[in-house]
């Protein structure tokens, strides 16, 4: 019997679409565990960014899931003020980790 596909399943076949998913969604991550920690916390982007040093429209722009071009360093400042930091991890699970602080 045929298994029949989802649409999902369809979507991902094209590699492009599967390629521009998969940056969409990293960058859908960021922006939902900003907006998450920051409410729960009640930080304002002011003082996020003024604690991480960094233009309170970088901190906005990642709120709002926008496409920014910033370094790893400005993320892992972001990151650190909020109580997160950034983990490297083979994409199949496998192998060591690799933490950056």
């Amino acid at each position: 019997m045929k298994k029949i596909k989802s649409t999902y399943d369809k979507f991902i076949e094209n590699k492009k679409q599967k390629k521009r998913l998969n940056k969409e969604y990293k960058e859908l991550l960021i922006s939902e565990v900003l907006l998450a920690v920051m409410e729960e916390d009640h930080i304002s982007v002011r003082r996020l960014a003024k604690e991480a040093e960094v233009s309170p429209t970088i901190v906005q722009g990642l709120r709002a899931g926008k496409k920014l071009n910033i370094t790893v360093e400005i993320l892992s400042r972001i990151l650190d003020v909020i109580g997160y930091q950034i983990i490297l991890a083979p994409k199949n699970g496998l192998g060591k980790r690799m933490r950056m602080a």
